[in-house]
């Protein structure tokens, strides 16, 4: 039981996430009564994560016009653009966990809002429907499955470079997997080099 709290709080939390609650689920126990307001101080996070996110949709935007897809035709601009934002997530959330000591708006804004609006599941979405429309059964199909299994090869195979190019910047062996504590049983401090916490 430990080991499984001390994990949860040293893994990256979405900072939307309200982690209190009496189980592992961060489930808001009903008699607790109504949740606090949202604190006045959050109108920069939302400003960064809308300023953010008009950067990105702009760039995934800029990337579909200058490689447009036609109709019919694998979507190919699509698939890149949320390989390429899942791999950016990958590296980015090991540096930010693990590594660096950041504003507390910087995740806000690359992670949630440039990254956010640079990959796209609606997009990914409406072109599975249109190739199926199209009569292009098979290949809705094939970019159906490719696409998440693309987005996860593609930020855990960053997540993992990452780690081992930091560990070896250190002089440590690799992390390979495991909890942010590196030893693969999510029980350590899971801070960088041992003091602190992971970054916001």
């Amino acid at each position: 039981m430990e080991a499984r709290r001390s994990r949860a709080v040293n893994e990256p939390v979405d900072p939307d996430v309200d982690p209190v609650g009496p189980g592992e689920g961060g489930e808001r126990d009903p008699g607790a009564g109504p949740p606090a307001p949202p604190a006045r101080g959050e109108a920069p996070v939302v400003a960064a994560v809308a300023l953010g996110g008009a950067l990105g949709a702009a760039a995934r935007y800029g990337a579909s016009l200058l490689w447009p897809t036609p109709d019919g035709a694998f979507p190919w601009t699509t698939l890149a653009v949320n390989a390429a934002g899942c791999a950016v997530i990958g590296a980015f959330m090991v540096l930010l966990s693990e590594e660096w000591s950041a504003h507390r708006l910087v995740r806000p804004f690359f992670g949630t809002g440039v990254l956010g609006g640079f990959t796209t599941f609606s997009t990914y979405a409406v072109d599975v429907r249109q190739l199926a429309d199209a009569g292009a059964g098979r290949t809705a199909l094939a970019y159906l499955g490719l696409t998440p299994l693309v987005a996860l090869a593609a930020v855990w195979t960053t997540a993992v470079a990452t780690r081992r190019a930091l560990a070896r910047g250190r002089g440590r062996s690799p992390r390979t997997g495991g909890g942010a504590d590196g030893d693969g049983d999510g029980t350590g401090a899971g801070a960088r080099d041992g003091e602190g916490e992971a970054g916001t």
